[in-house]
C-alpha cells in the first residue's frame, strides 16, 4: 500500500505488540491498538475482558481513552490488528468512541498480523453518525 503513514510500521508494531497483553479468558479473541496523537505520542491498547461482557473494553477504546485522560483531543491515525483472516474491523461501539474524538477523515488501519491492510475513515466505517444528528 502506497499512502501509508510514515509513522504507520511503529504503529503497526505497537498494536500487534498488544495482541500478547490482551486479557481474553472467555472470546481467545485478541485485538491491539496504536493511536497517534497531533503530537507524535502512540498510545496503546488491548481488549480487557470480563465475565460480564457489557464490562469488556476493546483495545481501540482502552488506546483512546487512555489517550483522552492524559490530556489529548487530537489525533493523526489509528492502527487496529488481529490475529484474523482478514483485516480485522472494530465493533459499533468503538466507531461511535471515534466519531467522538476523530475527525471523519483520519485514516484508520484495519489489519492482522499476515499483512493485510485496509485504510479507511470515519466517513465510511460509520456514515449517518448521530454525531451527523446534531
Amino acid at each position: 500500500m502506497t499512502d501509508l503513514l510514515p509513522e504507520y510500521d511503529e504503529l503497526k508494531r505497537i498494536a500487534d505488540g498488544q495482541l500478547d497483553s490482551a486479557y481474553i479468558p472467555y472470546s481467545h479473541f485478541p485485538v491491539g491498538a496504536a493511536l497517534l496523537t497531533s503530537d507524535g505520542q502512540i498510545f496503546a491498547g488491548c481488549n480487557i475482558e470480563n465475565v460480564a461482557f457489557g464490562s469488556t473494553m476493546c483495545a481501540e477504546r482502552t488506546a483512546i481513552f487512555s489517550a483522552v485522560s492524559a490530556g489529548h483531543r487530537q489525533f493523526k491515525a489509528l492502527v487496529v490488528s488481529g490475529r484474523t483472516d482478514g483485516a480485522i474491523a472494530p465493533c459499533g461501539a468503538c466507531r461511535q468512541v471515534m466519531v467522538e474524538w476523530f475527525d471523519k477523515t483520519m485514516p484508520i488501519f484495519l489489519t492482522n498480523t499476515e499483512g493485510k491492510v485496509v485504510k479507511t475513515d470515519l466517513e465510511h466505517l460509520l456514515p449517518s453518525s448521530f454525531d451527523d444528528l446534531k
